[in-house]
């Protein structure tokens, strides 16, 4: 088979191959998927550039998540049947035109576009466990969503407005504030103009916000936090903010003296809570959640309640233009690949 295969660290274009390789074999509770569209993410980026402690050792496969049909199947396993196409939550292996996952991370996804299907796998699935299974959105709850232009962004902001929560929104860009104000955000914030501490911070006064869906880590965790109403929740991630200059362990050690320390009785006393989001250890501890997850996020969009974004599309060869495309940043929604 065919895989793009990270052999060193730095540049997309100098750091990946595409090698024939042997084709997998599905180990007992797997599925093979001949992979028709590969769709990329922000940690495929930090995988590249050897700072992504999860990715496996070089030379490796990367790829969280792909769009496909299900060709075996390994011992155990009776369904997704042979010839179903599926959007699959891969945990690396997913740059290739062949890949394997267990059959509880794979999804019945019928004719949709390949491209909003791969979205699914890995942005609405951690906007849905994030937003419905941690935090229980209710209405007119007055929500940040930060990177609200992003895949995740995106989904949590449809998930939001769908219970009729009141939101605030940050993009970078014009174009971005205008994109997300048509995704629904309330009061869109230009991070590059504006505080976005200062702006909620008048909005709301006392009040606060009631949650905070934060992809960016460091001191804009701590200062979001600080917003929080009494009962307010904050759920964190991503640490996008460990790139806004580069890489590097000095990037790091910002990082993480800007989140600050809580104390417990400090989150007591005000019935406030801070919450982590890891999709992989979700995959690895709680399939059966991931299943129930992707099985909500797949049957509202087939039911247009939810409405994936795609923000490009490339071809297998251009897979190291597609990541430095989304290291960019000049995208909004889900960059994929096909072959």
């Amino acid at each position: 088979m065919k895989a793009w295969t990270l052999v060193k660290y730095g540049k997309p274009a100098d750091s990946l191959e595409l090698r024939e390789t042997a084709l997998p074999e599905p180990g007992p509770g797997q599925v093979r998927i001949k992979v028709e569209a590969m769709g990329l993410n922000f940690a495929d980026v930090t995988a590249v550039n050897g700072f992504y402690r999860d990715a496996p050792p070089n030379p490796a496969v990367l790829g969280y998540d792909v769009v496909g049909t299900i060709d075996q199947l390994g011992e155990g396993v009776t369904s997704p049947a042979v010839g179903t196409r599926v959007t699959a939550l891969t945990r690396f292996g997913g740059f290739a035109d062949y890949a394997l996952t267990d059959w509880r991370a794979a999804v019945p996804v019928g004719d949709m576009e390949a491209g909003k299907a791969a979205a699914l796998a890995t942005q609405y699935c951690t906007a849905w466990f994030a937003a419905e299974d941690r935090v229980h959105l209710r209405r007119g709850d007055h929500v940040l969503i930060q990177a609200a232009s992003g895949g995740v962004g995106i989904a949590l902001t449809q998930m939001a407005k769908r219970r009729g929560c009141i939101v605030y929104g940050t993009a970078g860009s014009e174009d971005k504030l205008k994109f997300i104000r048509e995704q629904g955000v309330d009061v869109p914030i230009n991070y590059r103009k504006e505080d976005f501490f200062e702006v909620i911070k008048k909005a709301r006064g006392k009040e606060g916000l009631d949650v905070v869906f934060d992809s960016l880590g460091g001191k804009p965790f701590k200062q979001a936090y600080k917003l929080l109403a009494p009962s307010g929740r904050i759920v964190g991630f991503g640490a996008a903010s460990r790139f806004k200059g580069g890489i590097g362990i000095f990037n790091d050690l910002e990082l993480v003296s800007g989140f600050g320390f809580y104390n417990p009785a400090f989150l007591l006393m005000e019935s406030r809570a801070i919450i982590g989001v890891n999709m992989l250890r979700v995959a690895d501890n709680r399939p059966l959640v991931l299943k129930d997850c992707m099985e909500q996020v797949v049957d509202l969009t087939l039911k247009g309640e939810l409405n994936p974004v795609v923000g490009g599309e490339f071809t297998a060869d251009q897979m190291p233009q597609a990541l430095e495309y989304l290291e960019s940043r000049k995208h909004v929604g889900k960059i994929i690949v096909k072959w």
